[in-house]
């Protein structure tokens, strides 16, 4: 694959990161302002030190941060916040722990963000038809964008960029036009009026949980750099953000013809003539409903991340199109839905969700501005490069959290519920792993070779499988699990000609796709480790057979069947898979913690696909054998005889 970060600007690239990048930050004029003002008299100080405010934070945020510095930290092209873990979590293994709350609060983020965008366009209707009720309208267009998922969005993606762009055009184009009837907005540039909001606003410095709706799409800006590269990001955003500047300045233009008043009507619908309205807010609702497809799209791609990085259950992943990165995950998209209703049936408005919104996302950029430094740190080795980085970064958003905080009582708690209970199944699943990968038995294969041999001669127990296949975790190439020796050799005999041991590596690339041959006991017992990257889906019967094939081409092997019946006709041999499903045993002893961590991750698996599904196995070919997990054996009590 070629690193996108190579890719020339081109007018398709910078289209389809227009289609693509820019929904949700792209759609924030439809309620920021909004929330700026909620129901207070409009004046010079409330307007032009809200707008200022806007302003820097988009200067500092979202192009300082995101667009100059995280673009940098690219993973062979691809970006997002489990990107920039994996090229460096093997340098502090306590990284895990930013990563895991950022893939939450952006998971979390994903649920709130598709309601506030349909529901504020859609809202802009009651200009018109005061009475509309317009919450099934949103719950209505919402179910459609979910139902749509499982088809892939390859032919509706074609036409997102050229409808962003007139989204776009209009908002640039409406802001230039009110500007013209107050164009004194344009002082709010002055920083000096940001400072005279939050410092002497009345309840100014709470303002600023509004403010920072205007860069949630930051994130997402930065998670989906593989789509179409770093440069085309770049150029892109000098158009995205004049466009939305200039719309925020006709919004405070307008709202300044309404000085001294409580302004009822969304300043974003302000802008519009009466006879634009209609087609003004057909056009919002389309860049809300793309705004919400990508907001879902790049949710599954940080499940898939996730789940190859052992931070997520093993879920299943479909590909619904040929595009590279483009997939479907059935049971994030049952969540997101629940989620998406919730939350339109509990908050209702959009006001009460701008009340809410913001708070989980909040956490996720302080994720990034962690993993940031500490990639800063280890790329350019300046530590004061870094700690500058980190120092200004968290105190900015510190800030912002702080004044977040404000939105708890107020449905606040509502995304930071949803981001804790999203954090605790990574927690559990991820230390389950470890205490599993901690306490599984490897033994030298060396020491089993004589034996296998034998059984794989001896006719008097009946052959099991021409070529017998088993998935193994142990690392280290000369090493097995106790576990799949007990099965072969005494949960009931297996003879084979060819014993096969497959092992699954994720490397911290997103696209490998290699393999590398052990030929450990000619004819015999083989082995091949896959590795494979955390975005490529593990079709292991696939791939295993392709490289069968490679090995017989070459004369590695011979994979002909060895009943001299079928031999004689060159009769290819049958492959049989055995799949170990550990359970959790009685006979343990284990600290209280660890004994609810692995009672939980049992019982989310049980939810989960088989291990034979997310390998991507023939399930005709596959046997599937329970083994306990005995984690600690129970103090026997010691029992006396009598006779």
């Amino acid at each position: 694959m070629s690193n996108t970060n190579t890719r020339a600007v081109t007018g398709a690239g910078l289209l389809v990161a227009l289609g693509i990048i820019y929904g949700d930050i792209g759609t924030s004029p439809l309620y920021v302002m909004k929330a700026i003002v909620g129901n207070r008299p409009i004046s010079q100080v409330l307007v032009y030190g809200g707008i200022s405010c806007v302003f820097w934070t988009l200067t500092l945020q979202t192009t300082v941060k995101y667009v100059i510095l995280t673009l940098q930290a690219d993973n062979n092209g691809e970006g997002g916040i489990f990107s920039l873990y994996t090229l460096i979590r093997r340098r502090a293994t306590w990284l895990v722990i930013p990563a895991m709350i950022g893939g939450a609060a952006l998971l979390a983020d994903g649920i709130i963000t598709p309601p506030i965008s349909v529901a504020s366009a859609i809202e802009g209707l009651r200009i018109l038809y005061p009475h509309l009720p317009t919450v099934p309208i949103v719950i209505a267009i919402i179910t459609g964008i979910f139902l749509l998922q499982s088809f892939g969005t390859q032919v509706v993606g074609k036409i997102f960029g050229p409808v962003m762009l007139l989204w776009f055009s209009m908002l640039g184009i409406l802001g230039a036009a009110s500007i013209l009837y107050h164009p004194a907005v344009l002082h709010a540039l002055n920083p000096m009026f940001a400072y005279e909001l939050l410092v002497n606003y009345p309840g100014g410095f709470w303002l600023l949980g509004a403010v920072f709706l205007c860069t949630t799409g930051a994130e997402a800006l930065y998670s989906d750099l593989g789509h179409c590269g770093r440069p085309n990001i770049r150029v892109s955003w000098i158009f995205v953000k004049t466009c939305l500047l200039l719309n925020y300045f006709g919004q405070g233009a307008w709202l300044m013809q309404q000085e001294g008043e409580r302004v009822q009507t969304n300043p974003f619908y302000g802008l519009m003539p009466g006879w634009f309205l209609l087609i003004g807010i057909s056009i919002a609702t389309v860049a809300a409903i793309i705004a919400s497809q990508a907001l879902i799209s790049g949710s599954f791609t940080l499940i898939s991340e996730a789940t190859r990085l052992n931070l997520w259950p093993k879920v299943k992943i479909m590909f619904p199109t040929n595009l590279q990165g483009q997939l479907f995950v059935p049971s994030i998209n049952r969540l997101l839905w629940i989620g998406c209703v919730g939350i339109v049936l509990h908050f209702r408005e959009s006001a009460n969700m701008e009340a809410a919104y913001g708070l989980a996302i909040t956490l996720a950029m302080i994720s990034t501005t962690i993993l940031l430094s500490y990639f800063l740190y280890a790329r350019v080795k300046v530590a004061g490069i870094a700690i500058m980085v980190f120092c200004f970064y968290l105190l900015l958003e510190g800030s912002f959290l702080f004044a977040n905080l404000e939105k708890f009582p107020h449905g606040g708690w509502v995304s930071l519920l949803m981001a804790s209970l999203l954090l605790s199944v990574m927690y559990v699943w991820i230390k389950a792993f470890d205490i599993k990968r901690r306490l599984t038995e490897d033994v030298r294969l060396k020491k089993y070779l004589p034996a296998l041999k034998e059984l794989s001669t001896d006719k008097s127990v009946p052959k099991y499988a021409t070529h017998l296949i088993y998935m193994t975790s142990a690392q280290h190439p000369r090493e097995i699990e106790s576990k799949i020796m007990y099965s072969i050799f005494q949960k009931r005999p297996k003879r084979a000609d060819i014993y096969w041991f497959l092992h699954v590596n994720t490397t911290d690339s997103p696209y490998t796709m290699e393999y590398k041959v052990r030929i450990i006991e000619p004819a015999d017992v083989v082995r091949i480790d896959f590795m494979l990257g955390f975005r490529v889906e593990q079709r292991i019967n696939l791939f295993f057979r392709k490289v069968v094939e490679e090995l017989v081409r070459q004369g590695e092997v011979d994979i002909t069947s060895r009943y001299e019946s079928l031999s004689r006709h060159n009769v290819i041999g049958d492959f049989r898979f055995v799949v170990l499903e550990k359970f959790l045993s009685y006979e343990n002893d284990l600290p209280f913690k660890e004994q609810r961590i692995m009672e939980m991750y049992y019982f989310i698996k049980q939810f989960l696909p088989s291990e034979t599904e997310w390998f991507g196995l023939d399930t005709s070919d596959v046997t599937v054998e329970k083994v306990p997990i005995i984690i600690r054996p129970v103090d026997l009590p010691e029992l006396k005889r009598i006779k």
